[in-house]
């Protein structure tokens, strides 16, 4: 029973900039342009130098690329 609950409360898995440009096909000015016009899921700081993206908001982003909108 254990097991099940850990499972289903997996950690959230963090993507590098080269993952996020192969599996979206994006070039990496297109990327960043899209962040800015707040169309593409914004990245994460997770140390001094060092960013990703969320994988879930990757995902999320490749089910409705067209329609999808950042909310605050």
């Amino acid at each position: 029973m254990e097991t099940m609950a850990m499972a289903s409360h997996a950690p959230e898995r963090f993507l590098r900039l080269n993952t996020v440009l192969d599996r979206t096909g994006l070039s990496r000015a297109t990327l960043y342009r899209k962040i800015q016009a707040g169309t593409f899921p914004r990245q994460v700081k997770l140390a001094e130098r060092c960013c990703g993206w969320r994988k879930s908001a990757i995902e999320e982003w490749l089910r409705n690329p067209m329609f999808y909108e950042v909310s605050d």
